[in-house]
């Protein structure tokens, strides 16, 4: 703009433009309409590309890296089933701790889901400058929403915690051989269930491949300086020397290094220390009979017999070391240097069966005897062994006595010999052989007792030196013979052998006189006649007749009087084949 001077030298206030032409109004005109149209321009693209674009996911939209703006729902519901949500889903590495294991989501119940992250994603932005920006490549990133089964998830933490939840390791010490060794403590650890959780949750969120759960640690309550101080003080004194033992009578004995550290142990105690313990039940295995000069066996109460009379053998107590008292006072000794010494606490042990116990047995009368014969010196052997097995049995009331029970197998390692058995029909030899004299002698003495008879197998074939229908034989374990004190008194087995005999006598308290009552043999049964080639196995026999017996057994009271009851025995013997060795 131009000024112009008038004569004095001032500058006149109205400028020279204000002087020019006004502009044509074409001009004008011209100025008014090009904003317009520009404007009008700007909203016909801007309605072209709202229409465009329709439903379709705004551009530069995209969810965990994959896009899916100007995609139509349906599209890129497929783009995110397929492309993020697997690897949303995928294993996790998790460290926690000092534990390292696998997280799978899927087992978690955690899953994409798909609607609500398209309902996020949102419809097409009305903001023109939003729609002009996103034209020249401007991106948003959509944060994936995930679906979650509480319940599983709460389930996966908690089989997750299994794996890493550790109890703290206490510091201790233990025995190795002789020499103690220190352990030192280790803290443990507990998984932050809620914290995890989250953690897990987030992993997946923000598709990081590792997780970093959060833990709790769980110290130890003893600590290594405690385990160095019981170490110094207790533990290497204790394992340094033996323990001389003293006890009544002059007793006395060594405690070894090796029993000691067998039942030394450690445990933390109350307030942190680690506190040295004996387990009586250890030492009392590791002294084995060490402590056999301070220990009397107690003797039970039994019975004497002479003739038809009994009598109480009272019982005489014992004394034992008292190994619990021993293992606390040893605790005091110990720590102590060497040499050392400790007295043996001794208590009474009362036998098992006592004196009144005995006497309230009602044992005081013979109520039965039965005696029979052999010749077989290998069966009388026999019979001698089994019978000092039985001798002194007692059976309590209301109790079953089985005879294989009793005994339990009859091998060589137990005494018996070979003598003859009866085996598939014949006589042949085997170890045992003669054992069914005994069992048919205690058949007998029950019978006349007045016993219940439980089981008893009379002989396949007659033989002459036992009573008809009267008889048993045994076969460990298949034949037994077992009866009852069915009576409201113990019964006493007394048995006597001698060569040749053998008896066994019942004594307790008498029920019953007991008649038997031998039927007539009827039903006979011929021998047959075997040849069979004399090999050196072939043992030749004379033939006998087979016949059936009934044999009553009659009770009565005590002293006579009417028959109270009966009870038959019925008998079946077969014929006994006559062999012929050609």
């Amino acid at each position: 703009m131009q000024t112009q001077q008038v004569p004095d030298g001032t500058v006149p206030e109205t400028p020279v433009d204000e002087q020019r032409p006004p502009r044509p109004s074409w001009y004008r005109r011209l100025v008014v309409l090009v904003p317009l149209g520009l404007l009008a321009l700007l909203a016909l693209g801007y309605g072209a590309d709202l229409a465009l674009a329709g439903d379709d996911i705004p551009r530069g939209t995209s969810v965990s890296g994959a896009a899916i703006g100007g995609l139509d729902r349906s599209a890129a519901e497929g783009v995110l089933r397929e492309e993020v949500a697997p690897e949303l889903t995928r294993d996790r590495d998790v460290t926690a701790g000092s534990v390292e294991l696998t997280a799978a989501p899927v087992d978690a119940g955690i899953s994409l889901d798909v609607d609500a992250t398209l309902d996020a994603a949102g419809g097409q932005p009305l903001n023109p400058l939003t729609r002009l920006v996103s034209l020249f490549g401007g991106e948003r990133d959509v944060a994936p929403v995930l679906a979650v089964d509480d319940a599983a998830l709460t389930a996966a933490i908690e089989g997750y915690a299994a794996e890493v939840d550790l109890e703290p390791v206490e510091g201790t010490i233990t025995i190795e051989g002789t020499t103690a060794v220190a352990v030192p403590p280790v803290e443990g650890q507990r998984l932050d269930r809620d914290a995890a959780a989250q953690q897990i949750l987030a992993a997946v969120r923000d598709d990081d491949s590792a997780v970093d759960f959060a833990v709790d640690q769980q110290p130890a309550r003893v600590s290594a300086d405690a385990v160095q101080q019981a170490l110094d003080e207790f533990a290497i004194p204790a394992l340094a020397g033996p323990v001389v033992a003293t006890g009544p009578d002059g007793a006395r004995a060594e405690i070894p290094v090796t029993t000691i550290a067998a039942a030394l142990r450690f445990e933390p105690g109350d307030d942190g220390t680690l506190v040295p313990v004996l387990d009586p039940a250890a030492l009392q295995t590791a002294l084995g009979d060490t402590l056999t000069p301070f220990t009397t066996p107690p003797v039970d109460a039994g019975f004497t017999v002479n003739g038809a009379g009994v009598a109480v053998v009272p019982a005489v107590d014992g004394r034992v070391a008292d190994v619990p008292a021993l293992a606390t006072g040893l605790l005091d000794v110990l720590a102590q240097p060497v040499p050392r010494e400790i007295v043996v606490p001794v208590i009474t042990a009362p036998a098992e069966l006592t004196t009144e116990e005995a006497r309230g047995l009602g044992i005081t009368e013979q109520i039965s005897t039965f005696t029979t014969y052999f010749t077989n010196e290998n069966s009388g052997e026999n019979i001698r062994v089994v019978a000092a097995e039985v001798d002194g049995a007692v059976v309590p009331a209301g109790e079953t006595f089985s005879l294989n029970g009793f005994t339990g197998p009859r091998t060589e390692a137990e005494g018996y010999i070979e003598s003859t058995i009866i085996e598939n029909g014949e006589f042949v030899q085997a170890v045992g052989g003669g054992i069914s004299q005994f069992a048919t002698t205690m058949f007998n003495a029950l019978f006349f007792a007045g016993l219940e008879d439980v089981t008893h197998q009379p002989h396949s074939y007659y033989i002459s030196r036992y009573p008809a229908g009267r008889e048993a034989t045994v076969f460990y374990d298949s034949i037994d013979l077992a009866w009852r004190n069915d009576s409201d008194t113990a019964v006493y087995v007394d048995t006597q052998w001698e060569p040749g005999a053998i008896t066994v006598s019942f004594y307790g308290t008498k029920h019953f006189d007991i008649e038997s009552i031998s039927g007539a043999r009827y039903n006979y049964s011929e021998p047959q006649t075997q040849r069979k080639p004399d090999d050196g196995d072939c043992v030749a026999q004379s033939g006998s007749a087979g016949f059936d017996i009934s044999v009553t057994r009659v009770f009565r009271p005590v002293g006579g009087g009417s028959v109270l009851r009966e009870e038959v025995f019925n008998t079946r013997y077969n014929a006994v084949p006559e062999i012929i060795c050609e």
